[in-house]
């Protein structure tokens, strides 16, 4: 019998190691991520003052395209779709603008929304001109405030909250606190 109760000894060890396996990929949040879309497909409004912001943004898997809601003569709300060509032509002019120091995407300003061009390059340079210049873009402080200040849409607040959450990770995967605010509740069973 001493043969039997070192299988038993063997296999509560083996169950206990594979439960503990398991019990930690839990904890650890092993999930795999998502490839987002690269592309956008966005919505830009022009505002009263002739400045664009955009108001919606989507990834997509298809063309970067946008519908563009700007004022005629009148002051009537127009629309037109923008296709991803056009857009692209837009930024690569805009981004020119950069390279040159006279864009207003790389100048302190705090005005309501930017030209179209600008507009673009900020929500798009990635999917439009690449990464490489999108990081660039990025780096520039001013570019990056302007960036965040003309995209309104809501995936975009999203992920800058989500962003900013995902520094703060606890062993379990939820977003630390600081202080003891809240309310505790313990169960007596």
């Amino acid at each position: 019998m001493p043969n039997r109760s070192k299988f038993q000894t063997i296999a509560s060890a083996i169950a206990l190691g594979s439960m503990s396996l398991v019990v930690m990929n839990a904890l650890s949040g092993c999930t795999q991520q998502q490839q987002e879309p690269k592309n956008r497909f966005l919505i830009i409004e022009q505002g009263v003052n002739g400045k664009y912001s955009v108001i919606e943004e989507v990834p997509t898997d298809g063309p970067s395209r946008a519908i563009v809601r700007e004022r005629d003569e009148n002051g009537l709300m127009k629309e037109r779709l923008m296709s991803e060509e056009e857009m692209r032509v837009l930024a690569q002019q805009e981004y020119k603008n950069v390279q040159q120091g006279t864009s207003e995407a790389t100048q302190s300003h705090g005005g309501e929304g930017m030209g179209l061009g600008g507009t673009i390059l900020a929500v798009a340079a990635g999917s439009l001109l690449g990464n490489m210049i999108a990081n660039q873009l990025m780096g520039n402080k001013n570019f990056s405030q302007n960036a965040n200040r003309v995209n309104k849409s809501a995936y975009h607040a999203q992920r800058k909250a989500s962003a900013a959450g995902s520094s703060k990770k606890s062993f379990f995967g939820n977003s630390q606190r600081s202080g003891s605010s809240g309310t505790t509740s313990s169960y007596a069973g």
